[in-house]
Order: C-alpha cells, then sequence, then structure tokens
C-alpha cells in the first residue's frame, strides 16, 4: 500500500485525548489526528520522529494524521485504518501463503446481525489485527482490553460448524521483528479465548511489512509463540 503524498517528517510532543496528537514540524506545532484507539504502549516517548500524512479534504477538521512513529531504530505504523488496505494489497498480489490460491476476495463480509468480519476469500473468513506493541523485541497483541476482539474469536469458532475456513492474521506493523505472542498479561480473557479458538481450528497467523515514509506492505510470515 503507497501513501497517495509524500509524508511530513516531525517529533512527537504529546498524545492527548486519545484523538489527538502534538507534532513539531520545522519549528511549527501541528495537531493530527490520532487513528489508534489503543494504548500505543511503549509509542510515545517525547522526541520520537514521526511521520504524518495531510488531507486536502475540506470537511476535515483536523488536516494531519499520524501515521508512523519511529521506537528506537524501528519503523511502526500506528494508523489502524490502513491495516485493511495492506492486507487487502497483499491478498490481490499473493504475498499471504495460506491465501496466495483464493480468488474471491470480499472486503467487510456480514457473517450475522451483529458481526462482520474484514475478508471473506472463498471460503476461508479472515479477520485483521494491527500490532504495535513490542517488548523484549517480541511483537505483542492486544495493547489493551479487547471485548471485541474477544468476541471475534468465539464467532470464528462458530464459523466452523458453517463449513467456513476462519483465520486471524497478526498484522505486524513493527519494521525488523521476527517473533509474535499473545499479551497474556494484558487480557487474559483473550488469550484464553485464543487458546480455545486454536484448539478448534482457528488458523493464527501473522506477518511483519516493510514501513518506510512511501508505502507500507506485507513482507512475510513471522514465528507465533504461545508462551512468551
Amino acid at each position: 500500500m503507497k501513501f497517495t503524498s509524500t509524508l511530513i517528517k516531525g517529533k512527537l510532543i504529546k498524545r492527548y485525548k486519545r484523538f489527538f496528537v502534538d507534532i513539531k514540524v520545522n519549528n511549527k506545532i501541528l495537531t493530527a489526528h490520532c487513528p489508534n484507539t489503543g494504548s500505543m504502549m511503549g509509542l510515545l516517548d517525547q522526541g520520537n520522529d514521526v511521520w504524518i500524512s495531510k488531507s486536502d479534504d475540506p470537511k476535515r477538521k483536523l488536516k494531519f494524521t499520524l501515521e508512523i512513529i519511529k521506537v528506537g531504530k524501528k519503523m511502526i505504523g500506528v494508523n489502524t485504518h490502513r491495516a485493511n488496505k495492506i492486507v487487502k494489497h497483499g491478498l490481490e498480489n499473493k504475498l499471504i501463503n495460506e491465501f496466495m490460491l483464493n480468488k474471491n476476495i470480499k472486503p467487510e463480509y456480514k457473517y450475522s446481525d451483529d458481526t462482520r468480519f474484514d475478508f471473506l476469500c472463498d471460503d476461508k473468513l479472515l479477520e485483521v489485527k494491527n500490532v504495535t506493541l513490542i517488548r523484549k523485541n517480541i511483537a505483542q497483541f492486544p495493547d489493551a482490553k479487547t471485548e471485541r476482539g474477544t468476541k471475534h474469536l468465539i464467532k470464528l469458532k462458530e464459523s466452523i460448524k458453517k463449513k467456513f475456513k476462519p483465520f486471524v492474521l497478526f498484522l505486524t506493523q513493527i519494521e525488523d521483528i521476527n517473533d509474535f505472542s499473545i499479551a497474556k498479561d494484558i487480557d487474559k480473557n483473550y488469550y484464553k479465548n485464543y487458546l480455545i479458538a486454536k484448539k478448534a481450528g482457528v488458523k493464527f497467523l501473522a506477518y511483519k511489512c516493510v514501513i518506510n515514509s512511501k508505502e507500507i506492505k506485507i513482507k512475510e510470515k513471522i514465528k507465533i509463540f504461545d508462551d512468551k
């Protein structure tokens, strides 16, 4: 997924009220939209390099959107609204091994009256989870308690009885990372339902990305560990 315009580099000042970030760009303070409802644990140190996009939409109150944060030497994509676009690009360009033979890609598949999944690819249901948390050089999800995520696991497990093949893809928007695990200390209930779903036949995948100021795209599969 390529960015439609050149990203602007700045320095992070602070995040506040969840959806706002102040950023210093060329000695000016800009307020940008923060499109991430998670805790963003470990990402928000003042002075971190950040990249923001600019919108020309006159209806938008905030013209700028936070896209990437650099933590140490790692670029991390934080715009959760980009996740499905990145995965769609990966599906269409055969970058996800488990979906290389699938031809019919339906985004936002309505599974039931109260549940949608991100994609239906032939008979495979695919739910995408954006990953930005890194601890001890291991990518982890979630970074906060997620009742919605737990509900998706339960529904995916149930879908097996309806002859679907359910998958969860942990889209790891963290540069140069090789291992993934569930953050069971953050959400024990999610971890419990993850193990139940896995035992029932739900498939779990983790893929890392190429991340720079021009594009974010799926790179390769990484290992999932249940005991880290």
